[in-house]
Formats: structure tokens, sequence, C-alpha cells
């Protein structure tokens, strides 16, 4: 059974040395945004096949953007694990009351989403070109959609590949420690 805590509740709970396994159901990229501090990330699709990452024996904090998504989880988690509270507002209204948060980074865009992106763009292309210009342009848009089709059918994305390998997916070059010279 699920209960309700307000952020500041949550806080002087916290601050009063209170022990809180604290559970982030957003994406990856909304938790590297700003999340609260010591949260585990877990997000919703996720929760099911990581039940064993939830702490069984502290109080469970379940948080996501609004409250929503965490209701959600705690759904799929109270046959698993007791002890469970959502954050009334979410991280929401932990921010809106002023409390810290921390952003480990700004995350980029899904490689998923990427794809979504691209494909949609392109069938919208092939779709409209085939409208205004000539007949032939239907052909991209149903590459496309054969290519999106294969994706789904065998997990295998070429676009999927080929965004991965653009300089904005790329990890940021990190700075070598420079060697010390001998004396």
């Amino acid at each position: 059974m699920k209960q309700i805590i307000t952020p500041n509740e949550l806080s002087v709970r916290m601050h009063s040395g209170e022990r809180f396994q604290i559970v982030d159901v957003r994406s990856a990229r909304e938790y590297a945004e700003g999340h609260l501090p010591g949260a585990l990330n877990l997000p919703l699709e996720e929760v099911e096949a990581r039940i064993d990452d939830v702490q069984p024996h502290d109080p469970v904090v379940v948080v996501c953007w609004s409250g929503k998504r965490a209701g959600m989880a705690c759904e799929q988690l109270d046959p698993h694990r007791g002890n469970l509270t959502v954050l009334s507002g979410g991280t929401e209204a932990w921010i809106d009351a002023g409390l810290p948060t921390v952003a480990t980074a700004h995350a980029r865009l899904p490689l998923m989403r990427q794809v979504h992106i691209a494909a949609g763009l392109l069938i919208l292309a092939g779709t409209m070109l085939s409208l205004m210009v000539s007949a032939l342009w239907i052909g991209l848009a149903m590459f496309v959609g054969a290519g999106l089709f294969i994706a789904g059918a065998t997990g295998f994305c070429g676009m999927g590949l080929l965004l991965a390998k653009m300089p904005w997916n790329r990890p940021a070059p990190t700075c070598a420690p420079t060697p010390v010279e001998a004396r």
C-alpha cells in the first residue's frame, strides 16, 4: 500500500537522519537534467526487470516529474516491496519548494527518439515530395517504413547504428593528464 509525502516533509525527515531509498522512475535524460540528491534512476519501463535494485529494508520514496509515473511504479513494486511512498507532485513540486536537486549532465536525446524523429521526417518528406514533385519520391517513405518494420521485427536498426556514429552522439573528449617530466 502506497503512502504520499510532500516535498517539504520528505526534506525535513531526510535532514533529521531518517533513511529512505529514493527511486526516480523518469527517463535517464530527465534524471540527468535534475533529480533529488541520492536518488536511484530506475526508469518506469525497467522497474519489473530491476526489482532487486530496490532495497528491501529501507522505506522507498518513488519519484517522477509530477507523481503519475511514480504511482504506476508503486503498483509494479507493491507485490515485491512494502513501505512505498510517492512524492506528492514529484520532482516538479520538489523544485517549486526550492529544495536542492542534482544535475549530472545535459543528457543527449536518446538514440531511439533520434530514430523516430529522423524516420518521421524522411517519411513526411518522401510523402510531400511525391505529392508536389514526382510520385517516385513515395519510394523514400516506403524504404523508411520497411526499415522500421525490419527494426521492429528483428531488433536490428540500421538508422540507429548510423545515428550512433554522428558527432553529437560521441562521448565528449576528456583531457588526458600531461605526463610528469622526469627530473
